[in-house]
């Protein structure tokens, strides 16, 4: 018996019923096949107990109680795992979900999307595209253009205040100018590749 059957039959509510996906799937990888990587221990000196649970273990903070639900600064906000520029604020709005939510993202790239099929129910998680770091989920119930809903964990982010159209990385960050931008340097310090305007 599925455990969607199972829960049918405890819960005696509809069963759930999954749809395929509209967006596509990222990569499988596994934490050693990511472009940045870290050692478990370094993370567990350098996060605190929440970012490591929520960007390590996959797991998910409270609604209403992350450090960027709120928050309102221009800037970029970054993965604080290893300092991929991810969102901008002027995509951030107030989904009142709980959590940040944005309707798109810096760069195409920046996300890696693969369905979820955890808790009962069809998601599509988004974890950073460089380190593997896992941020929230994806929902199509945005606002216009996109239509787009990224639902993201303060506890994955970092935020780098300052102009919005700031100078970016075209390529990941090096693993040296990843760590410094983590520690809370420019996202662009050592970075290799192309510099652009956005």
């Amino acid at each position: 018996m599925s455990g969607f059957n199972l829960l049918h039959l405890i819960s005696k509510s509809q069963p759930v019923v999954l749809r395929p996906c509209g967006l596509p799937s990222g990569t499988c990888r596994t934490k050693k096949t990511w472009p940045v990587t870290f050692s478990q221990e370094e993370l567990k000196k350098r996060l605190t107990p929440m970012q490591y649970h929520v960007t390590q273990e996959k797991g998910t903070e409270s609604a209403f109680r992350g450090e960027f639900t709120d928050h309102k600064e221009d800037g970029t906000y970054t993965c604080v795992v290893c300092g991929t520029p991810l969102f901008k604020s002027s995509t951030k709005f107030d989904s009142r979900s709980g959590w940040p939510s944005f309707s798109d993202l810096v760069s195409e790239g920046s996300v890696t999307l693969t369905d979820d099929y955890s808790h009962g129910m069809h998601r599509v998680e988004t974890t950073c595209s460089q380190c593997g770091a896992h941020l929230g989920h994806l929902f199509d119930d945005g606002p216009r253009p996109t239509g787009k809903r990224y639902c993201i964990n303060s506890a994955s982010l970092g935020f780098q205040g300052g102009k919005v159209d700031a100078v970016v990385t075209e390529t990941a960050p090096s693993e040296d100018g990843a760590r410094a931008a983590a520690g809370g340097g420019s996202a662009c310090t050592g970075a290799a590749g192309v510099k652009k305007e956005l």
